[in-house]
This record gives structure tokens, sequence and C-alpha cells, in this order.
């Protein structure tokens, strides 16, 4: 148990004075960056996906 509380307490440590956090600025444009990538690779997929459902529709006949 002694194990478990040392680990917890060295893990809290590291967090509070040994990670570097990111500031306010840096994580809202890294957010806005995930953000247009996403939006980016959801058109991607739905156009790649728009054009195999055209390709099935033109082979098939639906």
């Amino acid at each position: 148990m002694k194990k478990i509380i040392n680990y917890i307490k060295d893990s809290y440590g590291e967090l509070v004075h040994k990670v570097s956090w990111p500031s306010r600025a840096e994580l809202t444009s890294s957010a806005v960056i995930v953000m247009i990538a996403s939006i980016l690779m959801a058109l991607v997929v739905w156009g790649v996906d728009s054009v195999f459902e055209r390709v099935v529709k033109f082979f098939y006949g639906l």
C-alpha cells in the first residue's frame, strides 16, 4: 500500500513541478488548428464517400 501512496505523491509532484503547461494562447491556437484539420478531414472523407456512392450507383443501377 505504501508503494501506491508514494506513486501517487510522485505523480502529483511531477505534474505540478516538472511539467510545462501551455499558456492559454498556445492552447487556443492548438485547438483551432485541430478543429480546422478535423473539418478538412471530414470533408475529404465525405467527398470520397460521395464519389464511391456514385460509382456504385452507376455500376449497379441503383
